[in-house]
């Protein structure tokens, strides 16, 4: 690099909204997106147009989320992530021609409140994940998560309910806690 050359390493359209004390990291790509109060996005994240992100949310990096994603407040979403907003992708229609918006419909998600996600999912497109809910790392999302359950792997099922006194306070991690109840099978 030039010395006294500086770049910003950031793409952020003029149409995102960001609220107050969001932290952005170095190298994303934002636009079209509602960004809540409070809220870090880490390096190589993309959040495409007319997704939304809630307050005080902490989403890691090399996510990608799609048009049509809703992300509630306090919400964990963990490295690598990836929303898919289409049950049948195609390049093209059937007379070859490149496939514009025109020709697809946004399928939504919904991420409630207090939800985390573990790195390296991906949550397939019309799919609710539940208040509290947390979805084990590299776990692929196919349907519906209740609230205060936990599930894991691909497809994701699940693995136990959450005890709502203890959701965010365990002292243990989530495989440790498990082993100890007895509800992994190694």
């Amino acid at each position: 690099m030039r010395v006294g050359f500086k770049v910003e390493y950031v793409s952020i359209s003029d149409d995102v909204k960001l609220g107050e004390n969001v932290k952005l990291a170095k190298f994303i790509n934002l636009y079209g997106c509602t960004i809540g109060d409070n809220t870090k996005i880490g390096t190589f994240v993309e959040v495409q147009k007319n997704a939304t992100i809630g307050k005080s949310c902490k989403i890691s990096s090399h996510t990608f989320i799609c048009e049509g994603v809703t992300i509630e407040d306090n919400v964990f979403i963990g490295h690598g992530v990836t929303f898919i907003n289409d049950t049948y992708p195609r390049a093209t229609n059937p007379d070859g021609a490149l496939q514009t918006e025109a020709d697809w419909k946004v399928e939504p998600i919904l991420v409630k409140k207090g939800a985390s996600i573990g790195s390296g999912a991906t949550i397939l497109s019309n799919v609710t994940i539940g208040e509290n809910a947390i979805i084990g790392a590299g776990s692929v999302v196919t349907k519906d998560v209740q609230p205060n359950t936990i599930v894991a792997g691909n497809p994701a099922k699940f693995i136990r309910s959450i005890d709502t006194k203890q959701a965010n306070t365990s002292p243990l991690p989530l495989r440790e806690r498990d082993r100890v109840r007895g509800n992994l099978h190694d």
